[in-house]
């Protein structure tokens, strides 16, 4: 079987995790992840950009193959949905400057897919990152497993996908 690499983003302008995963033969593992917190004070423009650059440059170094996002979650005020739509957007084009197809999924089943229930604590998901990358979580910000979650979800959808389609 052949294996796939996936970028995960859980977007935001003050924290952005990512996180790659490769998934062979049901196999995953962790290849590169991190959180990219732009400078606090810098101007909202200035965020945007150097969320831009890191993708850039961790999509470069980790050459995934695909990518997968989280969706904006839906209780938040609109100018916090504003700013989080505007990162998600300079993620997508990050990715979209390499060729990858994007693919996004909303929280609650990014939850359900790796920890069975989609109104899981950040912490039950950061766990089951762990437990399904056989990696210790605790030295990560919880953006990161967040990331990582998508990416997992995304490989999981995939498999999942190919399985009715070959039925």
């Amino acid at each position: 079987m052949a294996s796939l690499t996936v970028i995960g983003i859980d977007p935001g302008s003050r924290n952005t995790g990512w996180g790659v995963v490769r998934e062979q033969s049901g196999v995953l593992e962790l290849i590169d992840c991190g959180v990219i917190r732009p400078p606090a004070k810098a101007a909202f423009s200035t965020r945007l950009a150097a969320i831009f650059h890191a993708l850039r440059e961790a999509i470069s170094r980790c050459q995934p193959e695909e990518a997968a996002i989280e969706q904006a979650f839906q209780g938040i005020n609109a100018a916090t949905a504003l700013k989080l739509g505007q990162a998600r957007g300079v993620a997508c084009a990050a990715c979209a400057s390499f060729d990858l197809t994007v693919s996004d999924y909303p929280p609650s089943a990014v939850k359900k897919a790796l920890v069975g229930v989609g109104g899981a604590e950040k912490e039950q998901v950061a766990f089951m990152v762990g437990r399904l990358l056989n990696h210790r979580t605790d030295d990560w910000a919880l953006d990161t497993s967040d990331a990582l979650a998508v990416a997992i979800c995304h490989l999981t959808m995939r498999r999942f996908s190919s399985r009715i389609a070959g039925a």
